[in-house]
């Protein structure tokens, strides 16, 4: 061990060199007399730490150049450091280790020994000049006295130090633990302790201490002017003030009068309407006289430039090639004739005259019949911009007209932002879901879109952010619903509906053939001269695996196939084989049918009629049973049917008893039989007006016991006069029928205007018959034969329908 006692003495003549573990410091001085703790993570501190513990606890401490050294080396370290002895040492759970050493002498390393695990050194230790007894009692006075004061405006250091400090009398001891306890930089720190003469580095200390105090006391004083200013202005006023300052010093505060001649060139340069143009002028007067850091100078800037990026005359080169539209149209969808008639009428209109002040056009159709997609083919055939705005779930009327700049993170409507991000005034804009908008406290955003919407308003737009007008007659709107009463009557009264009911078995093939497999075979990696589908195969997935009324369904299945292809594909990519998609391989792509189509009845029975009913997956087949049983006269009516069929069963018991004679029933039937009228699939929710008819002829066939014509399908209301009303839907209702194998069907001939749009292959293999009365439709649907009834089930009467 050091022979401390020899040490302590600063004897001139000691020859004492040792050769220590060496500890290179990254980011403290360790000084004689000074304990302090240690964390050594590096693996040859580590070494070293665990070296000096096996030898004598000596080791030798000395701080970097540059603590940003990992690993340093004999160039990285300082000559003159502290011999010190390792107290005390913890091994952490995470590796590294925690080391408490107590600093001894001044020493300054002779010779780095050669050792690969830790630095070893050589080192002499140095001997102190000390100074006269009168000179070192003044100035270490002096120095208590300072750090006294220090230590009563700095509340970080303790008061125990300051009474231990107190009772030192050696001066070189006492600047040392001074020195140690003041928050002086490591380089300020390693110059006093390489000073080895204890009056030269009294007086350094003591500057040091008196400097400090002095930096104290003006950071205090600036802390309290500070705080002062902040209770007069705000805090953020001062702080751009003092950033402003700072600027002018540095000379960078032409930047910001930079930014702002740009922004007015800006403005001057861009074409605005004149209510525009003035607002933005103002406000970048406004803008001028605030701080550039403030809080409204941000809402000004960003409300300049809204102004700015807005297309107030910007416009997109419209096409009036008829031709070319039609084509374009034709090309992206396979029939839809009637909206693409209409689109094209639009179109040449708007050819014709400058601006068109006509009413807006709405898509109304089940999901998936393509009512977005046709909005984007317009914008391509007229080579106009497209923007597509979902209106489904919006509540806020802010959504459509924008928040008011009052509020923290005001933004313009949707509208007003889509044209900001399309860059021209004249889009088309399909409005999607317009149907599927709701309201709450904060407004009803389908009275705001009024507004948008009407050609006689939309010229003067005013958004709650711009707070200017703007014209929105250039845009082409397209808004789409799935259900027309969904949208509120006011709404509807700006918009032209044009019904897209759903697509014909053929209609759906064609789509399927010409753009849906297509697309699905690029979309999956697949060679369309690999993979072909079949007709029949084709037709299975429409009728067994898809129940709608548009295609959506249909490509998630033909794209299930192409994946399922592409699997094989993958794993055998040098042998390409051809893919034939047969009708009987649905099955193993796609799994087991999970629709089934509704087929007319096998045999001609008493009480079983096919109606025909309409979904928003398109037209179905439905079967009203009903049966008379001995009973008190009740009419019972079951499969979870709404109140329209409730009311129409009634109606139909109704019309047939008042009609007991000419049907030879008898007319006291009500009081000894009960009527069960029943509809399968009661789980699936059933209601309109299109039952009636149907019912009565199931109620009619029971009680005079005549079998229905199973090629025969009906639909109608019946009145208690037994007069047809017309129902809606008829397109696809006759689709199911025909779908279903039926060869005869009763429509209302009020619904004789809607045959028009039967597709013609469909209705020459139809026998359509127009019935007004409730007896026209008992004669073309029932069986007549000579069978006998009376009150009682078991007695027998003749009867004659014919």
């Amino acid at each position: 061990m050091i022979n401390l006692s020899k040490l302590f003495k600063n004897d001139p003549d000691s020859p004492e060199r040792l050769i220590l573990p060496t500890l290179p410091l990254r980011d403290m001085v360790v000084f004689p007399h000074m304990v302090a703790p240690l964390f050594a993570g590096r693996k040859k501190s580590i070494n070293a730490l665990t070296e000096a513990m096996n030898r004598d606890r000596n080791i030798f401490l000395v701080s970097q150049l540059n603590p940003a050294v990992e690993e340093p080396e004999e160039k990285d370290i300082n000559a003159i450091g502290t011999i010190g002895k390792v107290l005390q040492i913890l091994k952490l759970p995470d590796g590294n280790v925690k080391a408490l050493i107590e600093g001894h002498v001044r020493a300054r390393i002779t010779e780095f020994t050669k050792h690969e695990d830790f630095f070893e050194t050589s080192v002499e230790v140095m001997t102190e000049k000390m100074v006269a007894p009168a000179d070192g009692e003044a100035l270490s006075r002096a120095i208590l006295e300072s750090f006294r004061e220090y230590a009563e405006i700095n509340k970080k250091i303790p008061k125990e130090a300051t009474l231990a400090i107190g009772s030192i009398e050696d001066p070189g001891r006492l600047v040392d633990v001074v020195a140690a306890q003041l928050p002086f930089r490591n380089p300020e720190k390693q110059r006093i302790l390489e000073e080895m003469e204890v009056e030269a580095r009294l007086n350094h200390v003591l500057e040091l201490i008196n400097t400090e105090i002095e930096i104290f006391r003006v950071d205090q004083k600036i802390k309290g002017r500070v705080k002062t200013q902040m209770e007069n202005v705000q805090k953020k006023y001062y702080l751009n003030e003092q950033m402003r300052a700072i600027k002018r010093e540095m000379g960078e505060e032409e930047t910001d009068r930079d930014e702002l001649g740009e922004l007015e060139k800006r403005i001057k340069k861009k074409k605005m309407s004149k209510e525009g143009a003035t607002k933005a002028k103002h406000e970048f007067d406004k803008l001028r006289q605030m701080s550039p850091m403030s809080a409204e100078a941000a809402i000004s800037r960003n409300y300049i430039d809204w102004l700015l990026s807005l297309p107030w005359y910007d416009k997109s080169k419209i096409t009036h090639d008829l031709d070319a539209a039609e084509a374009i149209l034709n090309e992206d969808h396979y029939g839809l004739q009637k909206p693409k008639e209409r689109i094209v009428e639009y179109l040449a209109v708007q050819a014709l005259v400058e601006k068109i002040r006509g009413p807006i056009l709405c898509f109304v159709g089940p999901p998936g019949v393509g009512k977005t997609s046709l909005a984007k083919s317009v914008a391509r055939a007229t080579g106009r911009k497209y923007i597509r705005i979902s209106l489904g779930g919006v509540k806020d009327e802010a959504e459509i007209r924008g928040h008011r700049r009052t509020y923290v993170g005001a933004l313009p409507g949707k509208i007003i932002q889509s044209l900001k991000k399309v860059g021209v005034n004249n889009p088309v804009v399909c409005l999607d879901e317009v149907d599927k908008m709701t309201m709450d406290f904060r407004g009803d955003p389908s009275s705001a879109l009024l507004e948008v919407l009407d050609p006689e308003q939309n010229s003067a737009f005013n958004d709650h952010y711009l707070d200017v007008d703007y014209d929105l007659s250039d845009i082409m709107f397209i808004t789409t619903a799935n259900t027309l009463p969904d949208i509120p009557l006011p709404l509807q009264d700006r918009m032209e509906i044009i019904r897209i009911a759903g697509y014909t078995e053929h209609e759906k093939y064609e789509i399927a053939v010409r753009h849906l497999i297509p697309k699905q075979i690029e979309a999956n990696g697949l060679d369309k001269d690999y993979v072909q589908f079949t007709a029949p195969a084709v037709y299975k997935i429409i009728r067994e695996f898809t129940r709608e009324a548009g295609v959506r369904n249909m490509e998630r299945e033909i794209a299930s196939i192409c994946r399922k292809i592409a699997r094989e594909q993958a794993k055998d990519r040098d042998n390409k084989k051809k893919f034939e998609i047969k009708s009987s391989l649905i099955t193993k792509y796609l799994g087991q049918q999970k629709f089934r189509i509704g087929y007319a009845e096998s045999t001609d029975q008493i009480g079983i009629v096919t109606g025909m009913a309409w979904t928003q997956t398109g037209g179905e087949l439905l079967c009203v049973e009903a049966v008379a049983i001995p009973g008190k006269g009740e009419l019972i009516v079951t499969g979870k049917l709404g109140d329209v069929m409730k009311e129409s069963a009634r109606a139909a018991v109704s019309y047939v008893r008042s009609r007991c004679e000419a049907l030879n029933i008898d007319p006291d039937f009500y009081k000894s039989l009960d009527l069960h009228i029943h509809i399968p699939e009661g789980a699936i929710p059933k209601d309109g007006p299109s039952a009636g008819i149907a019912m009565c002829t199931s109620i009619v066939s029971v009680l005079t016991r005549c079998p229905v014509d199973r090629t025969v399908a009906m639909t109608g209301e019946i009145t208690l006069r037994g007069r047809v009303l017309p129902i809606g839907g008829l397109r696809d209702k006759i689709l199911a029928a025909h779908r279903g194998g039926i060869k005869k069907i009763l429509v209302p001939k009020e619904n004789e205007r809607d045959l028009a749009e039967l597709p013609p292959a469909v209705a020459k293999q139809l026998e359509i018959k127009l019935v007004d009365h409730m007896d026209e439709v008992l004669a073309a649907s029932l069986l007549t034969k000579s069978v006998r009834i009376s009150s009682s089930i078991y007695e027998e009467k003749n009867i004659n329908l014919t």
